[in-house]
């Protein structure tokens, strides 16, 4: 590719996300406003929030955990967010003595109590390592979160609330998800420590 046409595809593809997440802001407000509310919450309560997701989602979570644990906008007091499998140990034992479907699952059914959050990232909704982990979820009482693609799939079977990017393409849901996170992290601080 020559410079122009470089340029051009840089053009194309910032102009395309923005379209996307200005769709999902008119089409999911009220589903995003609510999973804010869920997570602030379960934070007042002294409840956890974890994240699971793959390849790149798995790297979304760490990195919206980052922003809970560590800060977001300013200095505060950190709260309890956790991704499931981060452990590289843990992660590769599971993988090798129960199978990659149970990474997640497994963690699950260690750590999450009544009450808790669990938010699972999938870009097609189908990722049978999340569902597992979700289902476990749901069955000890915690509150089920999801972010998705455009298309209805399995993670709506087992979610109390879905986030469902309006696109079909894998880059583009994940700088929506990201976005979201983003926007969630910056609500839950300003909802938990406000600043006079």
């Amino acid at each position: 590719m020559n410079a122009d046409a470089i340029q051009t595809e840089f053009n194309r593809q910032l102009a395309e996300s923005a379209a996307i997440k200005q769709e999902l802001a008119v089409r999911q407000a009220g589903v995003m406003a609510e999973m804010a509310a869920v997570m602030v919450s379960a934070f007042r309560q002294g409840r956890r929030v974890y994240w699971c997701g793959n390849g790149g989602s798995f790297t979304d979570c760490h990195h919206i955990v980052g922003e809970l644990v560590g800060r977001y906008g300013y200095d505060r007091p950190p709260l309890p967010s956790f991704v499931l499998a981060a452990g590289v140990a843990s992660l590769t034992a599971i993988a090798n003595d129960y199978g990659y479907e149970q990474i997640f699952k497994r963690e699950a059914e260690a750590v999450l109590q009544k009450g808790d959050v669990l938010v699972g990232l999938s870009t097609s909704g189908n990722s049978k390592n999340v569902i597992a982990a979700l289902e476990v979820a749901r069955a000890r009482g915690c509150v089920t979160l999801g972010w998705a693609g455009q298309k209805t799939a399995r993670i709506d079977e087992v979610c109390d609330l879905v986030l469902h990017v309006p696109s079909s393409h894998t880059p583009r849901i994940q700088e929506c998800h990201i976005a979201v996170g983003h926007v969630i992290c910056d609500i839950i601080e300003k909802s938990l420590f406000p600043r006079a």
